[in-house]
């Protein structure tokens, strides 16, 4: 692609191409290098460290340090580089190339979705661990004591670290299937197993299994509406798992607040709204709260930050919408809607 009369070849590389001649300046490039590097003609002929801003993670420029090392491979391994724009933008790219006689071709490509991934990728592993840690490290505390003194302890005392154990389980358990939905979602693989749904009874439920609270006390839970609610088609599971996430959420960031239910029919959908006096969320962050690891409220709160994020894959897989009102201070206000005879397939 590279011969002794030009490089007219490499426009028709989707990356950006640029060649690099013995003294590290540049031979060539290609159309793509405007659009990725900011390139133009002018810049052939100069130092490559000159017309490639290369800066670190503080924004302080790098000098040769980037470079490609002669003599050392064939290839040039792919790295990521923070590239300043003649714009004064910073964008990342990711380098990789050949050597070719006594020059250099090296090609660059727009990593920022990359960056986004790996991103996504390093919060996930992060969070899981620090989400599955907590649970085991209190259930191998509580095995490991029990088994070293079990002769020691009551059966009462035996029996409450068990139940320790079994709630902790619990939750290694539940962070698992949120895992194995959220990948579900993005691989866009939801399986929907419908049957005819009685949400008003699947609600119903809900709110008497969560108004028990662990001091004796009763939460005040209510549900209002139009409780005369036909079926409608959708996965019983997941539309279980749908309002327990909502609910759990309201109960969790405004633990001391009513929460109200309210059930309606709206042009051939089912409208369900959450609603709390809590704290409330802001409103920038109301969106970003159904993204991955999103959180709107107190990010001191342990918990994944996935529970938002698969509601809304499970309410879209079924055809619905979710969304959130919120004044902070003032409560929030979570709002589905599910169609009535479920999503076209």
């Amino acid at each position: 692609m590279v011969d002794e009369h030009g490089v007219a070849s490499l426009d028709f590389v989707p990356e950006a191409v640029v060649v690099v001649g013995p003294d590290d300046t540049v031979v060539a490039i290609n159309d793509r290098a405007g659009p990725v590097l900011g390139l133009t003609d002018q810049n052939v002929g100069e130092p490559l460290t000159k017309v490639i801003d290369v800066r670190d993670d503080v924004g302080a420029r790098c000098q040769e340090d980037w470079l490609p090392a002669r003599g050392t491979a064939h290839r040039v391994a792919e790295r990521l580089l923070r590239v300043a724009l003649p714009d004064g933008r910073i964008r990342s790219v990711a380098m990789s190339g050949r050597f070719v006689g006594d020059r250099v071709v090296l090609t660059f490509r727009s990593a920022g979705r990359r960056e986004q991934i790996d991103a996504a990728r390093s919060d996930l592993v992060a969070t899981v661990s620090h989400e599955i840690r907590s649970p085991l490290t209190s259930v191998k505390g509580f095995t490991s004591t029990m088994l070293r003194k079990w002769d020691r302890f009551s059966d009462e005392q035996k029996r409450a670290m068990l139940e320790t154990i079994n709630h902790d389980a619990d939750r290694v358990t539940r962070l698992l299937r949120e895992l194995l939905a959220v990948s579900r979602i993005d691989a866009n693989r939801v399986q929907l197993h419908r049957e005819m749904v009685d949400l008003t009874a699947v609600l119903e439920g809900l709110v008497e299994r969560s108004r028990h609270r662990e001091d004796g006390h009763e939460r005040d839970i209510s549900l209002d509406g139009d409780v005369a609610v036909p079926p409608i088609m959708a996965d019983p599971d997941k539309v279980e798992q749908v309002f327990t996430n909502l609910l759990e959420n309201a109960i969790k960031y405004a633990p001391n607040s009513p929460v109200r239910i309210t059930l309606s029919i709206e042009e051939g959908h089912v409208h369900v709204v959450v609603a709390d006096d809590g704290p409330g969320i802001p409103a920038d962050a109301t969106r970003r709260i159904f993204e991955k690891f999103g959180r709107g409220r107190d990010n001191r709160r342990s918990g994944t930050g996935l529970g938002l994020y698969i509601t809304r894959g499970l309410i879209v897989a079924h055809g619905g919408t979710v969304w959130c009102e919120s004044d902070e201070g003032k409560g929030a206000r979570f709002h589905v809607t599910l169609p009535m005879r479920g999503a076209p397939r």
